[in-house]
């Protein structure tokens, strides 16, 4: 769902955003601007690959491009190869069920060719409800042509893809099936206009944020769901040390919230609530050392080869009276923790490059899923850092820890998941995920909120696709098979249809309200069936 249109910009403050395609995907990208005139400068630059990489590179020395708009293996290409942002067009769940959908009608049998990796979902999709789908990827066009070729010859008369492949499908006398829908790339357009207006803001002001997602903090107290005891011990912490201007050290598996958790501080601080001040996140252990240097620390002009002609502030000046959230923390190479720690003491930055030091007021919190204190004992991180970083300290529970929050967190997400199909949730959902309790609380749940976020959204999927099916344990099990893996075989046997262990006929009955339908399906027997068990369990109860 869109966020409300803002008013129009005047010309000269209007972001500049360049659209990069030589497919059909230009035909939907024309139509799509013609909705943001108002807001935004948009250019189409109908190249791709090293002619798009070259020319905007040509043009950037002597014009100014906030953000560049791509998809596929086009705009894969050119983030690795543009200094500006570049946001890729993603086709989403819902585009994909419905461009199944139109190839269905074509051929009983469907190729979908994606960029380098494969769908697994789509696997798992097309097993359950017993689609012939053959999944092929590419890295060039010479390589697409010939996993289209290899369709063709199997019979194969539809290729779902992205531009690139529905043009190569049809030359080849296929039929292409586009899999990129108006709200997709209407999201695409909101997203660069965010990124764009940020970076000109960040330019006006002389400094640039790169890594940094947004400057501003999405989630609040609100979103650290929960109602254990754990979790409310988390929203405890998260509002006294908001009180404080001293460095948090977050510690959690991974998927367990650290960034949400950072940024309910950021929130919370007195010094932002009802001020609009800057929260920049930065992955420690997804950077190069080099570029890590520059990206937290800024850098002068001519600094090194490829250095921004009138220097670059880094994140601590993008952070200036506001929180630089640095994630991973345990990952950042030894040279940079010194760094780090005269900042942190001096509070104030030197560019790469330069000698004038510049004054910062930035609240630092950190977060690692590795134990630090193990790494300062084996020499692999500064113990004058560690204890700097760490005045306040917090540890994330892992979501197996949190038993009584993993059913009301999944019914909660698989709402959300369903919401962004453009999908209604079944009236008797909350019943079917308590009924899958046994399930997923005997589940390990290695990847934490974030893995069953995932699982949410898989199932959400699927839903979507059969919208009279009901969320029964053994549909689960169908759809996440690595649930079976964790679980003891009582949890298993209570998962399956028509077994649910313990729970009577008459406690099933209870749970969808009465309605025999529904508690027939769930156990998978019929009505019939499901009478006469109620009547055998009177007659033992009598």
């Amino acid at each position: 769902m869109r966020h409300s249109t803002p008013l129009p910009l005047d010309s000269n403050d209007k972001p500049v955003i360049w659209t990069v395609s030589v497919s059909r995907l230009s035909e939907l990208f024309r139509d799509i601007t013609l909705e943001y005139d108002a807001l935004a400068t948009i250019e189409p630059i109908n190249l791709g690959f090293d002619e798009a990489a070259r020319h905007i590179r040509e043009r950037m020395a002597t014009e100014r491009c906030d953000a560049v708009i791509a998809a596929g293996s086009n705009a894969a290409y050119l983030k690795g190869r543009l200094s500006v942002p570049v946001v890729i067009a993603k086709a989403s769940g819902f585009d994909m069920m419905q461009a199944l959908a139109r190839a269905r009608r074509v051929s009983e049998r469907i190729g979908v060719i994606t960029y380098q990796d494969q769908m697994p979902e789509l696997a798992e999709f097309a097993a359950t409800f017993g689609v012939q789908i053959a999944q092929r990827t590419y890295a060039t066009e010479e390589d697409a042509r010939a996993q289209i070729n290899d369709l063709k010859a199997a019979g194969i008369k539809a290729i779902v893809g992205a531009g690139l492949i529905t043009d190569l499908a049809e030359e080849a006398g296929l039929t292409g099936v586009f899999v990129y829908s108006a709200a997709s790339i209407r999201q695409a357009f909101d997203d660069a206009l965010e990124m764009a207006r940020l970076a000109q803001l960040e330019s006006n002001r002389g400094r640039r944020t790169v890594v940094a997602d947004t400057l501003r903090a999405k989630h609040g107290l609100n979103d650290l769901r929960g109602e254990s005891a754990a979790m409310e011990k988390v929203r405890q912490a998260v509002v006294l040390y908001a009180k404080s201007p001293a460095t948090v050290l977050i510690q959690g598996e991974t998927g367990s919230g650290k960034e949400l958790v950072a940024q309910a501080i950021h929130r919370e601080s007195p010094r932002v609530l009802g001020v609009n001040r800057p929260f920049v996140a930065v992955n420690c252990g997804a950077i190069a050392e080099s570029l890590l240097e520059s990206e937290l620390f800024g850098h002068e002009e001519g600094a090194f080869t490829g250095a921004r002609r009138g220097g670059h502030a880094g994140l601590f000046e993008a952070a200036n009276r506001g929180t630089l959230f640095l994630d991973e923390i345990g990952e950042m190479p030894l040279t940079l923790q010194t760094r780090l720690l005269r900042v942190l003491e001096e509070r104030e930055v030197v560019r790469v490059g330069g000698t004038r030091p510049i004054a910062v007021n930035v609240r630092i919190i950190s977060a690692t899923h590795c134990d630090l204190e193990q790494r300062v004992r084996e020499g692999r991180f500064r113990a004058d850092l560690f204890y700097r970083l760490a005045v306040l300290r917090m540890a994330l529970p892992p979501l197996r820890e949190r038993g009584a929050d993993i059913v009301p967190l999944a019914e909660w997400s698989l709402k959300n998941a369903l919401a962004a199909l453009g999908a209604r949730p079944h009236p008797n959902l909350h019943a079917e995920v308590a009924a899958c309790t046994p399930l997923l609380a005997r589940y390990n749940w290695p990847g934490n909120v974030r893995e069953l976020r995932n699982l949410t959204e898989r199932l959400a999927l699927f839903l979507a696709a059969e919208p009279l099916q009901a969320l029964t344990p053994g549909f689960v099990l169908g759809v996440a098979p690595e649930l079976a893996g964790f679980a003891t075989a009582p949890a298993i046997a209570a998962a399956a249809p028509g077994g649910n262990g313990r729970e009577s006929v008459s406690e099933v009955l209870a749970r969808f309200g009465g309605r025999r339908d529904a508690a027939a399906a769930y156990l998978g027997i019929s009505r019939t069936t499901l009478w006469r068990r109620l009547r055998e369990e009177d007659a033992d109860l009598a």
